[in-house]
């Protein structure tokens, strides 16, 4: 099974920046997928961004378009979400989650790519926290 590994969370002020980093384990398949979600208290889980490992594709919240950047390093394993321009209201435990083979292309053809359901494995959640 593909383990997950958050890091890179911590408190940023408004308008300012983090980088959070998901180290998968190795994967079965070269073809795999890796998003981020996100949940505040007393919210729904958001999808966040997702990336292919194998064209780059990649899918964006209407909410973080523009400030968010979602990159991989495929010998790492490793994916990267650059946060900028940080707002209060990005403050919530953030979820690393990765599917490979099928599953992963399944989240390409979706409509929306950022559901929770499409993703098989998920980190354990690092907090963001945004303050004024």
């Amino acid at each position: 099974e593909v383990q997950l590994v958050e890091s890179g969370g911590g408190l940023a002020q408004a308008g300012g920046s983090l980088r959070l980093s998901c180290a998968a384990s190795e994967f079965t398949f070269d073809d795999f997928a890796i998003g981020w979600f996100r949940q505040a208290p007393g919210k729904e889980r958001e999808g966040v961004a997702y990336i292919h490992s194998y064209d780059r594709t990649t899918e964006y919240a209407a909410s973080v378009k523009g400030r968010f950047s979602i990159s991989i390093d495929n010998a790492k394993n490793t994916v990267y979400l650059q946060m900028n321009n940080l707002e209060p209201e990005d403050t919530a435990s953030y979820y690393c989650a990765a599917s490979e083979g099928s599953a992963a292309t399944a989240i390409k053809v979706a409509i929306p790519p950022l559901l929770g359901v499409l993703f098989d494995y998920w980190g354990h959640g690092i907090e963001v926290t945004v303050s004024l």
